[in-house]
């Protein structure tokens, strides 16, 4: 018991660097997706390309990848340099944002059509019909799976630790190795990932039944 509290305060460290990276790369990473969404339904067909390009290359290759690519690869590049948070931040918005822009656009074009014609026809431009008819309509549909995809993102970051990020899982190595004790600092690891993971969905459920109540 005293291993685990003595490796309690270091861990709790470095969950705070996880959600940090967390929140912030899953704000981004729904900005990104919802841009993206768009441009899958734009009329114009470059756009249609670009955001497909982006879309599948992200989701066809594996986030070990992307990071690598991101930290090692783009940040070899002469005029760019950013640190392990940053490129941690980066990659999990940028693979977030690629499965988040399936979600919206499977949920935009799950709204029957015939509202948005409804809306044009009381003088609502495209950009209006679409910020207060569809996407609320939408996103209370797309809940549940955004809360999916951000917990597989949430757990994606314990990879960061790879590029000497301090977060929770590079905080477990390190009070492993020093105390010796794997099982027990690995399984106090295991139950803070599934304490955030659990309140995840409280709060994802949460918030679908407050939508319901609208």
């Amino acid at each position: 018991m005293d291993t685990i509290v003595n490796a309690l305060p270091y861990l709790l460290k470095g969950l705070q660097v996880t959600l940090y990276i967390f929140i912030i790369a899953i704000i981004l990473g729904f900005i990104l997706g919802l841009i993206m969404a768009l441009m899958r339904l734009a009329p114009l067909k470059i756009l249609n390309w670009i955001a497909k390009i982006f879309i599948d290359a992200i989701r066809g290759t594996p986030f070990l990848v992307q990071l690598f690519f991101i930290y090692f690869g783009v940040n070899s590049l002469s005029w760019i340099s950013f640190n392990s948070t940053t490129a941690g931040i980066i990659t999990v918005a940028i693979n977030a944002g690629a499965y988040f822009a399936e979600i919206i656009r499977a949920g935009i074009q799950s709204i029957d059509k015939g509202q948005a014609e409804a809306a044009r026809s009381v003088g609502l431009t495209n950009v209006q019909t679409m910020r207060y008819i569809i996407l609320p309509q939408a996103f209370r549909r797309m809940l549940p799976t955004i809360t999916n995809q951000s917990i597989i993102s949430l757990k994606d970051t314990s990879l960061l630790s790879i590029i000497g990020i301090a977060d929770l899982t590079q905080q477990g190595e390190i009070q492993a190795s020093a105390t010796f004790e794997a099982f027990k600092i690995w399984l106090t690891v295991g139950i803070i990932y599934f304490i955030i993971i659990y309140l995840l969905s409280l709060l994802a459920s949460f918030l679908e039944r407050r939508f319901e109540l609208r």
